[in-house]
């Protein structure tokens, strides 16, 4: 894909800088295209050779990664390097003579003292030194860009090749430097850079000659049959892959992340229209399309209705001279994967999915936890409680619990393990299970990734859940919760799909009892031995971490989550509804001047060093300014708590709004810390019993509101 900066008025020469490899990860490569490119440009902008919005195009196929850059300089523009040296005063002494520190500081610039200029400030006058640098040609500084930007690439584990210190993705063949005409003579990667590059593998083995940084794509596309551009060729596929699927009246399905990758494995895309024996649409289409797609890269042909039509697609990397051979070959591989796929389906349903439960022990979950049959021990005992909590059937939920797993021991799930729980579903139907519960063992494991459907029954959530907290804990008591960027068991999308079952799904209930209850279900199973003390309260920790990224998404602020997350609210639903009450209150006129309140209202507890009353003696009430907010507080309190108690934390904040007047003007006329310890303390006791109630929601004074006198 290209990314095009605003054009440069500043002159210069366009810039090709090409590295060329093996076949790149297809998977990695538009990251690694992208990313090449803006390091490039970075760098050049830092050594001041572009300028900021400087047009330029990233490039990747399977062989090459490249960026063209419009309008580098020659050689970077002259400078005026200053450097201050001591104040005048310091500089020289009563008489006029310089000092140590104007000596020191001439013979470090290399001059005399009289060489020094002076420089004039607001806070006094200092000797300055000035000289003028003249700019390093760009020759000089581009190979040190491209390498700063190859250090730079995210490449989880660089390879050697031969005997090189060469450390890349892949082993590089070829590296291309050209601004202008001009070769940029450097080595970078072990390989020394040059005008050449190169076409397709087998349409246009041999090396091209570039003329010039603007022949680039033209030259690949042209003689080369290579096309450069990332995004073209995407589309290039999808155009071709469409116009295929018409012709049979079909619709291509293509997936984004399979388009992706097809356009990284190919250079000049050329798609092919295949065909498979109709009688395999008896097979589940998961188990087809999982083999056409994941398995074969090709894409899936549906009609007018969605259903899957007897038809494929693959895109091939080259423009043969028998297309029908290159299609019989495809043809032929898939053929002989449905097969397998026909008997797995086959032979699976011989034996009924409750059969299969025993199978179970002799898969391992983890070496510390037990096996899969432990782990499913475990569920039924925890979907009871959740069920019960969420109001859903028992025995439905128990048996849902009881069969989720079961497929992993299936021939097919053993063969396509991506198709885990859509078996499952399949097997239960055929055995004649209760429908909500065939449906829960397909949607337990939803969400898989981030924006994945959610489960759609009551049952599906259930197991769901239980799944994703036996995991959770279960990990954190082995000791391998996730450190920095690790988390092979993927306990960040775990708890991150919990928090969204429970808040968009609908499932309100206590999160952190249910930790609790999971701990004390691992205890009594004996499968494994608690590592330090607290795990319940790490794992709810670690599990609300996730709402930062997963509101911010949404829009809303850093110091709104923060402040409900002050709160630890248990329940994940509960902290929804704080959030958006707590969203709503910051655009009331009242929010800023109350948060400013509660913050100095917090500071002000703090450093009370006494124990403070618990009620207020209205006896003491001396002042107009404080028995009218005594007075407020009382009428509206019981208005704001009945809210509260009724998950109407909204109205509970707006009714608080009318707070505003009488806070501003209590501290506006009355002194909290006077020297009457009665009377302070009875103010305190009215100040904590205020703050104390905006604490039922969230703690306000986190928020950062700009007031309207300060906008």
């Amino acid at each position: 894909m290209a990314e095009r900066g605003a054009a440069t008025t500043r002159r210069g020469d366009s810039l090709l800088m090409e590295i060329g490899t093996e076949e790149l990860p297809p998977k990695a490569l538009a990251g690694l295209g992208r990313a090449f490119a803006e390091g490039c440009l970075q760098n050049l902008r830092q050594a001041q050779l572009v300028e900021s919005q400087t047009a330029y195009r990233w490039f990747a196929t399977p062989r090459r990664i490249a960026v063209w850059v419009a309008a580098v300089q020659r050689r970077q523009p002259d400078q005026q390097v200053e450097r201050r040296g001591p104040s005048i005063k310091a500089a020289f002494d009563s008489t006029g003579r310089p000092t140590k520190a104007a000596l020191g500081f001439a013979g470090s610039c290399g001059v005399e003292v009289a060489a020094l200029g002076r420089v004039k400030t607001d806070k006094g006058e200092w000797l300055v030194y000035r000289e003028g640098k003249k700019g390093v040609p760009a020759s000089a500084l581009i190979p040190d860009c491209v390498a700063e930007a190859v250090r730079r690439l995210p490449i989880p584990k660089r390879m050697r090749w031969g005997d090189l210190d060469a450390e890349f993705v892949r082993p590089v063949h070829w590296v291309v430097l050209l601004h202008g005409k001009t070769p940029v003579r450097t080595e970078l990667l072990s390989v020394p850079s040059k005008r050449r590059t190169h076409g397709h593998r087998f349409h246009a083995p041999g090396p091209l000659s570039l003329t010039h940084a603007d022949d680039y794509e033209r030259l690949l596309r042209e003689q080369g049959m290579v096309v450069a551009d990332f995004s073209d060729r995407r589309q290039r596929i999808v155009d071709q892959v469409e116009r295929l699927a018409e012709s049979v009246s079909g619709q291509a399905q293509i997936d984004e992340a399979l388009l992706d990758e097809v356009t990284g494995l190919v250079e000049w895309p050329q798609a092919l229209l295949g065909e498979f024996d109709a009688s395999f649409l008896t097979v589940p289409p998961e188990v087809l399309v999982s083999s056409m797609r994941d398995h074969q890269k090709y894409f899936h042909v549906t009609n007018g209705r969605g259903r899957l039509l007897p038809f494929f697609i693959t895109v091939s990397n080259i423009k043969s001279k028998s297309p029908k051979r290159v299609r019989a070959g495809n043809e032929r591989v898939l053929r002989a994967r449905l097969s397998d796929a026909r008997f797995f389906w086959e032979t699976d349903r011989k034996q009924r999915l409750c059969d299969r439960r025993a199978a179970l022990a002799e898969v391992m979950f983890h070496n510390k936890l037990g096996s899969v049959a432990d782990k499913v021990a475990r569920l039924r005992r925890l979907a009871a409680v959740i069920a019960a909590g969420a109001g859903a059937d028992a025995a439905l939920s128990d048996r849902a619990a009881t069969l989720c797993k079961a497929d992993l021991v299936t021939e097919m799930v053993g063969e396509f393990p991506e198709l885990q729980g859509i078996m499952g579903r399949y097997y239960a139907q055929h055995d004649g299970e209760d429908q909500r519960v065939a449906d829960a063992i397909a949607e337990h494991y939803h969400p898989r990734f981030a924006g994945d459907t959610l489960p759609g029954s009551e049952l599906g959530r259930v197991v769901a859940l239980a799944d994703r907290l036996d995991t959770l804990v279960g990990i954190f008591l082995a000791g391998e919760e996730p450190s920095g960027d690790k988390d092979p068991f993927g306990l960040r999308r775990a708890a991150l799909g919990t928090l969204r079952i429970m808040i968009d799904g609908g499932t309100d209930l206590d999160l952190e009892a249910l930790l609790v209850e999971t701990l004390r279900v691992y205890g009594e199973s004996g499968a494994a031995e608690p590592v330090g003390d607290g795990i319940a309260g790490r794992v709810f920790d670690f599990i609300l971490e996730r709402l930062n990224a997963h509101y911010a998404a949404q829009g809303f602020r850093q110091d709104e989550i923060a402040a409900v997350a002050s709160r630890r609210p248990a329940r994940p639903a509960d902290f929804d509804r704080r959030l958006r009450a707590v969203a709503g209150f910051r655009a009331l006129d009242e929010a800023a001047n109350l948060a400013a309140a509660n913050k100095r209202i917090r500071n002000i507890l703090r450093k009370s060093t006494a124990p403070i009353p618990d009620r207020v003696n209205r006896k003491l009430l001396r002042e107009p300014a404080e028995r009218a907010l005594a007075d407020a507080l009382s009428r509206l309190e019981s208005e704001a708590v009945s809210a509260f108690d009724s998950g109407q934390y909204k109205q509970g904040l707006a009714a608080l709004a009318a707070l505003r007047e009488p806070v501003d003007t209590f501290f506006d006329e009355v002194m909290v810390m006077t020297e009457d310890a009665a009377t302070r303390d009875n103010r305190l006791a009215m100040l904590k019993r205020l703050h104390d109630l905006f604490l039922r929601v969230a703690d306000i004074s986190l928020l950062q509101i700009e007031s309207a006198a300060d906008a």
